[in-house]
């Protein structure tokens, strides 16, 4: 979704579809796809039907992290079955992800989630609901907490339908957020988790040539809304995390993090960039490339 635009099923369906389109042409060009996405937005309304509700139905965040997550692999599954030649074989795995339920995250809310809201309703959401709230860029949005991922719990079988040619959905919105009690049985907790951070996690567990961030923007850029804007083309994880100052945490920060994170722990490459390009990012001719092998940082003039 991009900003401004109503989150309706209609609006909702015209961007998957668009983005659809651009998958089917990777696969078609001979790779195999595993497809993660972002569900902060939805999580967000689902929260705001689920409050609206008796208050003795409310949802949990876990619980709210699983609709939205199954809700838009829906969604998604529906355009890339009608983008794809018939037959292809595409599952929708909800996905589970291990965090520590002592991270400090737990009492540092920092995740934006749900509708954009001027300062003053915000703060009126805020009284009526209990949340904690942040600005975001202009507006201000609910926060809640945001802990790492640690492990995925299908990782095995997503590995097993990758490696058989499957394209698989998964790890919507970050995964849904368990925790593992000592005699290993798994309980839900209230959190969102870094949608980045366990794509790249997940990238890196099944081993993919190659981990890509598609967004609306052509790239990673260096002073950002000013006269010396530049767009950073290739960079080393090392030359590129020592620039973390430079990139809001709530927009392209965690992806920064997360290409890194990857090629640290993979020594293969990563690259962000604009939807429309992602073949020319996966041919290296488009986006940000972050490469182990790359010597600092390079930029446009």
């Amino acid at each position: 979704m991009r900003r401004g635009q109503v989150l309706s099923a209609t609006a909702q369906q015209h961007n998957i579809d668009i983005a659809a389109r651009v998958l089917a042409d990777i696969a078609a060009a001979g790779h195999n796809l595993v497809i993660t996405h972002g569900n902060g937005p939805q999580v967000g309304l689902l929260a705001l039907q689920s409050a609206a509700g008796p208050a003795e139905s409310a949802l949990p965040l876990d619980v709210l992290d699983a609709e939205s997550e199954g809700w838009v692999g829906y969604a998604i599954e529906l355009a890339l079955r009608n983008a794809l030649p018939r037959g292809t074989e595409i599952v929708t795995l909800l996905t589970q992800t291990l965090v520590d339920p002592t991270d400090p995250a737990f009492t540092t809310p920092v995740k934006p989630v749900g509708p954009l809201y001027d300062e003053a309703a915000a703060h009126q959401m805020a009284a009526r609901h209990h949340w904690s709230i942040a600005p975001d860029g202009k507006f201000w949005r609910r926060v809640v907490a945001s802990p790492k991922a640690l492990g995925i719990v299908e990782i095995a079988s997503i590995r097993r339908l990758a490696n058989a040619g499957v394209v698989v959905i998964c790890a919507g919105g970050g995964g849904i957020p368990v925790c593992a009690a000592p005699d290993g049985k798994l309980t839900g907790v209230e959190a969102v988790i870094d949608k980045d951070a366990t794509s790249a996690l997940l990238a890196a567990q099944i081993e993919a040539d190659m981990f890509i961030m598609l967004t609306d923007v052509s790239g990673v850029y260096l002073d950002f809304g000013t006269a010396h804007t530049r767009q950073i083309t290739r960079a080393n994880p090392r030359s590129l995390a020592a620039q973390t100052a430079a990139f809001k945490a709530g927009s392209m920060g965690p992806k920064v993090q997360a290409a890194c994170d990857f090629v640290n722990v993979s020594g293969r490459t990563a690259g962000i960039g604009e939807l429309a390009d992602a073949i020319s990012i996966i041919r290296q001719t488009a986006g940000t490339i972050i490469a182990a092998d790359e010597p600092s940082i390079s930029c446009t003039a």
